[in-house]
């Protein structure tokens, strides 16, 4: 384990100590995988492109049991090559899998959602005779992308959030001629050791520090290390705790980025949707709020530095912008916000009408008719024919 840890360690840069304990475990976890209960997800993901997602992919390919890459994949074929003793999926780009652009994968999705657990198979009509199959879906899976994948993959995830490398960080060249023989030896050693204490490990219950769900997913973790002993029962679970608690802060973070969006929308909208907007006139609007968290946001309330880079993450930022009095500012357009509004605070979809479905609204005695709520429907009440009287 310690082998691993530092090879892993010399060809990528991981956010963190505790980020590379993780993987360390996680790779040594799927040599287990038949005595698992749950197969905890692996995302690894990033802001941009360059933070060495697939680098960690390369590593994984060559230290994992029964490695099985793609960069794009379909429900069909995942259905067929997870059996009893079924590979470890590595999915890279899986932001094309899941992402705006890539139409509708909720079947992998779904999949991917239930493998996490043993005992959730897919049911499919299959074969010349057409009888209904089960087909099961536990495997350990990595993804990794740019951005986060779907809340559902990564409320099951064991998270590396990548970053790109500092100056002065260094790692060695990833090359197949000396860099895969020397973690092929690694994996070699871990299935030697690891693949007798399967039903060892099956009968195993760790004491967790997390509950719920990510108990289910760092327990495969934790039983590695304890397994190995020494200090990996410790660092396992200090890792376990850090990361999870950081994932916490990323939840909170992201849901306060989405209520700045709804925010900011509703100030456009107060000032007629202008095209534009000056900065120190939306932080008057935001601060102004008083049942929004702004005015006590960091230690003197949302300022400009603030403001920016809670949008960056959304591709927003201010730009001189020239008013009809002639003069420049600061200022945010508002059609930069268009694209993240429909992505993480859409409108509300108004409730489809029911066809030749009416619903009569009776006066009540001495008081008058409430008004309508909801969308009312475009054309003469009543269809073509017009009202029917009433009695």
């Amino acid at each position: 384990m310690d082998d691993l840890r530092a090879a892993i360690g010399r060809y990528v840069v991981l956010p963190s100590e505790e980020a590379l304990t993780a993987v360390t475990l996680w790779v040594a976890a799927s040599h287990i995988q038949p005595a698992l209960q749950h197969a905890p997800r692996l995302a690894v993901v990033g802001p941009t492109k360059g933070c060495g997602k697939s680098r960690v992919l390369d590593v994984l390919h060559e230290t994992v049991h029964k490695p099985m890459m793609t960069v794009n994949t379909s429900p069909a074929v995942v259905f067929r090559v997870i059996g009893e003793d079924p590979p470890t999926l590595l999915v890279d780009e899986a932001d094309t899998i899941f992402g705006p652009k890539a139409g509708d994968k909720e079947d992998l999705r779904g999949l991917l959602n239930a493998g996490h657990q043993r005992n959730r198979p897919a049911w499919r009509i299959s074969g010349p005779e057409h009888k209904a199959t089960a087909f099961p879906t536990f495997a350990m899976a990595a993804l990794a992308g740019i951005g986060d994948l779907p809340d559902t993959i990564m409320d099951r995830a064991v998270v590396l959030r990548m970053q790109k490398r500092k100056p002065g960080e260094r790692i060695a060249p990833f090359r197949s001629r000396y860099s895969v023989p020397e973690l092929n030896a690694l994996r070699d050693r871990l299935t030697a050791w690891l693949a007798p204490l399967r039903s060892t490990a099956e009968g195993l219950v760790p004491q967790m520090p997390v509950e719920d769900r990510a108990a289910d997913t760092w327990e495969p973790l934790v039983i590695v290390a304890d397994l190995a002993g020494g200090h990996w029962p410790s660092r396992a679970r200090a890792a376990c705790l850090a990361m999870t608690r950081n994932e916490v802060v990323q939840d909170e973070q992201t849901t306060l980025k989405t209520r700045l969006l709804r925010d900011i929308r509703r100030a456009f909208e107060q000032q007629g949707d202008q095209e534009a907007l000056r900065s120190h006139d939306l932080l008057a609007a935001l601060i102004q709020d008083a049942e929004a968290p702004w005015a006590e946001y960091g230690t003197k309330g949302l300022n400009a530095y603030h403001l920016a880079n809670l949008l960056r993450d959304f591709g927003i930022s201010p730009a001189n912008h020239r008013f009809e009095n002639g003069r420049q500012a600061k200022a945010y357009a508002r059609n930069q916000f268009l694209d993240a509004w429909a992505r993480y605070c859409p409108d509300p979809v108004p409730p489809a009408s029911v066809a030749g479905e009416t619903v009569v609204a009776r006066r009540a005695q001495g008081k008058p008719l409430a008004p309508p709520s909801g969308t009312l429907p475009i054309g003469p009440p009543g269809g073509p024919a017009g009202p029917r009287p009433t009695r």
